[in-house]
């Protein structure tokens, strides 16, 4: 399979979907390639030579489930685009599987970069860095601010007992990957649950909000928030602790999971959270819980992707170490949650 033509992205019927659907778009051919990017969906740029889309779409053997990613996805980048939310210009959602095997949407391409290390961000400075990580909360809050029902998104979640139910999810995520025993975990889950807080008002809720879900442009403004396939109506502030949970020092050099925290001038946690109160209005008396929470579902995450591992099932560089991570995950919750 040439690089113009990757797997799971059949050119000629693309083509000849938007020639019949969105007339006098094409210039010409298309080239298309796969870019990096999604925790599970497909990524890839299409150009005719003049303009450039993206052409998001499930995995390659896809399970059934995840076809409904594509239509919840351009929901709403939809409803957002109209609104102060910088996201992509939605071109076209196809839920029919003959044309590329799986449902997918097309949307504009947008300059940008999103940076995804404490390395990557270094040529920028310390001013430069912090600006971008700024404006990252400035654009949560007007996230935030969204009126759903405005933007015919009242019934995009079930906000009614929301974090109730994002703890019990966890918790059955964690029992199915048990195969050592892992101090703390149980305890971090059972004080999460001990202490759950009362949610504020229910606001669309991106539900993986970090750096490198971003385009960030020359002038460290945010051009685009992308990846919006966890996106519901629930608590905001589980934004909120997962960008403060991304945004805390790691303490582990050459770690395979990135934050961005420890590059020169990244505003620390408690001037970004006092950002996000200001400019919001909300109470954040909270958000120790809500970045306890960020630790427990992360150290989930990694003790899935370990398990695999260990069943041969995930290959490749940085797979082997992950499994170590994981306590330092849960022994940042727990302080987290003792401390505040």
């Amino acid at each position: 399979m040439s690089p113009d033509h990757p797997p799971g992205l059949d050119l000629d019927r693309l083509r000849a979907l938007l020639e019949r659907e969105r007339p006098g778009l094409l210039g010409g051919p298309l080239s298309g390639r796969l870019i990096e990017g999604g925790r599970s969906n497909l990524t890839y740029t299409v150009t005719d030579g003049a303009a450039t889309w993206v052409v998001r779409r499930p995995p390659l053997g896809h399970v059934l489930a995840t076809a409904h990613d594509m239509r919840r996805e351009h929901r709403v980048i939809s409803a957002l685009h109209p609104t102060s939310v910088p996201v992509p210009r939605p071109v076209l959602l196809c839920e029919d599987e003959e044309v590329l095997g799986a449902p997918f949407y097309v949307m504009e391409y947008v300059e940008g970069t999103p940076y995804r290390t404490a390395g990557q961000l270094v040529p920028l400075g310390p001013e430069r860095t912090r600006k971008a990580v700024l404006n990252l909360v400035d654009t949560l809050v007007e996230l935030h601010a969204v009126d759903p029902a405005e933007v015919g998104l009242e019934d995009f979640g079930r906000p009614e007992g929301f974090l109730d139910r994002q703890l019990r999810r966890w918790g059955k995520q964690l029992d199915a990957s048990r195969n050592r025993e892992l101090a703390g975990i149980d305890e971090l889950h059972a004080a999460l649950g001990r202490a759950l807080p009362a949610s504020p008002a229910p606001a669309v809720v991106h539900g993986d909000y970090r750096l490198d879900n971003a385009l960030i442009s020359d002038d460290e403004s945010v051009r685009a928030v992308l990846d919006w396939e966890m996106s519901t109506l629930g608590d905001p502030l589980t934004d909120l602790g997962l960008l403060v949970m991304y945004s805390s020092p790691l303490g582990m050099p050459d770690s395979p999971v990135s934050t961005t925290a420890e590059a020169p001038g990244h505003p620390a946690p408690a001037e970004l959270i006092e950002r996000y109160a200001a400019r919001s209005g909300r109470d954040v008396t909270a958000v120790s819980w809500y970045t306890a929470f960020a630790w427990f579902k992360l150290a989930v995450i990694l003790e899935g992707i370990h398990y695999r591992y260990t069943l041969g099932q995930t290959v490749g560089a940085g797979f082997d170490r992950i499994g170590d991570l994981v306590p330092v995950f849960i022994e940042h919750g727990l302080t987290t949650l003792q401390e505040g």
